[in-house]
């Protein structure tokens, strides 16, 4: 009799807190006690019915409560975070967190209410998969997703874990793990496999990985769509296993090469019958063990160029690719990435472009224009024939570690689009970097356009992320940061300047001043930076309690210090050309010298330092020839990218601790003993012969084991004012 008189009570009680009826609010609730362990009762979560299927929030004050209202488990967070930042003036950024609440939350005087103009907001490239997230476990996940529901995520790209389902497909094909020991790349270059530029590099893969990886892949599209959002997952393009055309013989394969230095790989031609029908098979299998949300990506040729510039032949192979996807989900969307109208837009002309994407149904495709800050592609397709399109900021290259963007274009070029009516379906924005943990700032900047129409306005904008961001407001910092937004942060849109310069340190040694990948060219005067520095070492006596000023400060020290590299290795070179001996070896000294400290400055982040990537990627192996495996793919990434005649060295380069003192130091101390050795030998520098040389070693070094630091060590903010002190005239001198 108790029980049929509570049960009702109880179903009232959890349809009126919505419980039930929006499974989304348990979620933001312990996403919500994650971010807030102490506090989180303070919050009070309920349902609201979206606006024409866009995301809507609203934030009151009631019986002492924050009453946060949403459409989603994302628009929830999201409040939950506008909130924090616009009411408690805290922050939650990849490099420096503050949580630090008043003791008594601010109440909000009058409700407020947030509407989404878009009904996408995307996240993630395949390369971040790997230059960021290449051995992340699930505490990891947990933490970045909680970061993309609290900034307005709600289309994340999943492909973590593709792996096994593709080694399932191909067992059931009758492959074994022989014929599939060469196809599987090692966990850091699943990126390039997946979009089949590359195959085996780093490998053979071990099943362990893939089993352990489908299981982290379950966590994470669990978690997301419990927020509401709607995960990509990846589909089929035809790249097949070089074994293929032994199973298969009368397959038409074609061979393509990506041209930076790896074998061919093979895609089945789009007109062979097994094209569909491995691409139904695989997302079938994929649904059975993942589910599915009909968001699918696939990226034809990613910077390899197709056999024929025939629109016929162009627009058959994109229709193809959605029948094998609509065959097996008659609900599937391809979500492409624009990559390829960026990367070679001399093949991917009008006519070209038009009849890849018009072979789609508008309704059944999402284009990324990928890199819209540098370049709008949407602006020379006619805002891409009619398609729904995603403006994204791309940003980042490889990971690298510069303080680089375009903070006024980020703020004001989405609305801008948004608002144009030569634009077309604009449906979303997003970030598509290769690579995060890097310049927080324009993160939160760009996502900072979810919930508006208008351009941001960065005055007002930059002084709220200061005062977030140090727990206070502060002249000196707020000045630091005006001089960032004018110096490294600006980046006219107008000028093709596709990424951040990096320091001549991680340069293969050289008597150059410019090399491939790693840049030096700056996009502003290197001396324009430095008050910037000075700005930020009068703030510390009252910030330097701030983890996100510990960050920033260290960061514009490591910058300057990069940047100063420069002009050292300028006067070593003209040492050695003036054959003055003395000069050479003080400048090399310098120079060394320089290295060492920005070693030990970046030695006090853990943001700065390669221990604890090299450390997370043996952790996954569960033999010590796995743990060996991941460590050298960890340390290949970053550095040779490759073999020891890898094209592509240096494009991942970091500037880590542990990575100056191990790598990048030895290196040149290699070279000025070659240097050194010519001088006084009175011959000439032997350059090719020191290439050799040195990509031996580098290649050495990749494949030994070494322990590197994980903990810290040092005050981040001491250390940045030793540097300053020891530095800072001298600079001032040399730059003028």
């Amino acid at each position: 009799m108790k029980i049929k008189i509570l049960f009702p009570a109880v179903v009232f009680m959890l349809l009126t807190t919505n419980l039930w009826s929006q499974p989304y609010l348990g979620a933001s609730n312990q996403l919500i006690a994650r971010i807030l362990p102490t506090r989180h009762q303070a919050f009070v979560t309920q349902s609201i019915p979206s606006l024409n299927g866009k995301d809507v929030f609203e934030i009151e004050s009631r019986n002492n409560k924050i009453v946060l209202s949403a459409s989603s488990g994302v628009a929830l967070a999201s409040a939950f975070y506008y909130y924090l930042t616009e009411y408690a003036h805290c922050q939650v950024t990849w490099n420096g967190t503050n949580l630090k609440l008043p003791a008594t939350l601010p109440a909000v005087k009058k409700k407020i209410r947030k509407e989404t103009p878009y009904d996408y907001r995307y996240y993630l490239n395949y390369c971040t998969f790997n230059y960021s997230m290449s051995w992340w476990d699930w505490p990891r996940w947990e933490k970045e997703i909680d970061w993309m529901a609290l900034h307005g995520i709600n289309l994340p790209l999943a492909i973590t874990g593709e792996e096994y389902t593709w080694y399932l497909v191909y067992k059931d094909m009758g492959f074994s793990d022989e014929d599939l020991k060469g196809f599987f790349t090692g966990p850091a270059y699943f990126s390039w496999f997946w979009m089949g530029n590359i195959d085996g590099w780093g490998g053979p893969l071990p099943l362990a990985w893939m089993k352990s990886h489908f299981e982290l892949q379950k966590k994470i599209l669990a978690r997301q769509r419990a927020l509401g959002m709607k995960p990509v997952l990846p589909a089929f393009t035809g790249h097949v296993p070089a074994a293929f055309k032994n199973k298969f013989p009368q397959a038409k394969l074609k061979a393509t090469n990506w041209t930076n230095g790896f074998a061919d790989t093979y895609i089945l031609d789009s007109e062979d019958p097994m094209f569909a029908q491995i691409g139904k098979q695989f997302l079938q299998k994929q649904t059975e063990l993942l589910g599915t949300d009909h968001l699918y990506s696939a990226d034809t040729f990613n910077e390899n160029e197709p056999p024929s510039a025939d629109p016929a032949y162009l627009g058959n192979l994109s229709a193809r690719i959605y029948d094998g996807m609509s065959a097996a989900d008659p609900k599937a969307i391809w979500v492409m990435q624009g990559w390829l109208f960026y990367s070679d837009r001399k093949f991917w002309k009008e006519a070209q472009t038009e009849a890849l994407l018009n072979a789609v149904p508008n309704d059944k495709m999402i284009l990324l224009d990928l890199a819209t800050e540098i370049e709008p592609v949407w602006k020379r397709t006619q805002g891409f024939y009619g398609k729904p399109w995603i403006w994204n900021m791309l940003h980042n290259f490889g990971g690298n570690t510069n303080l680089f963007g375009r903070m006024d274009v980020v703020a004001t070029a989405p609305a801008e689009a948004l608002n144009n009516p030569q634009s077309g379906k604009m449906k979303g924005i997003g970030l598509s970097m290769e690579g995060i943990e890097q310049n927080p700032v324009l993160y939160e900047l760009m996502m900072d356009n979810t919930w508006q129409t208008k351009p941001i306005d960065l005055n007002s904008w930059l002084l709220k992320f200061v005062r977030n961001r140090y727990g206070k407001s502060n002249a000196n910092a707020l000045k630091g940061w005006e001089i960032l937004r004018k110096t490294v942060y600006n980046v006219p849109a107008d000028k093709y300047i596709r990424d951040g310069a990096e320091s001549i340190i991680q340069a293969r040694p050289t008597f150059d001043s410019l090399t491939r990948w790693a840049k030096t060219t700056l996009n502003y005067r290197e001396k324009d930076l430095l008050p910037g520095w000075d700005e930020l070492v009068k703030a510390a006596p009252l910030c330097k309690n701030s983890d996100g000023f510990q960050y920033d400060l260290v960061d514009v020290t490591r910058q300057v210090m990069a940047n100063y590299a420069l002009p050292v290795q300028r006067k070593i070179v003209a040492a050695y050309r003036k054959k003055d001996l003395a000069a050479f070896n003080t400048e090399s000294g310098k120079f060394i010298q320089l290295i060492d400290d920005m070693d030990r400055l970046l030695a006090t982040r853990k943001d700065f330092m390669l221990g604890p990537w090299v450390s997370a990627a043996r952790q996954w192996g569960e033999t010590p020839a796995e743990k060996a495996l991941y460590e050298m793919n960890a340390k290949d990434l970053i550095t040779l990218w490759g073999d020891a005649k890898s094209p592509l060295n240096e494009y991942a380069c970091r500037q880590w601790s542990g990575l100056l003192s191990d790598f990048y130091k030895p290196r040149w101390q290699l070279f000025f003993t070659r240097a050194r050795q010519s001088l006084n030998q009175q011959s000439d520098f032997n350059a090719s012969l020191f290439k050799e040389e040195v990509s031996n070693w580098e290649w050495k070094w990749v494949n030994q084991h070494k322990e590197y630091p994980t903990k810290t060590i040092g005050n981040p903010v001491n250390v940045a004012l030793e540097m300053y002190q020891k530095y800072r005239k001298t600079m001032g001198i040399t730059h003028q």
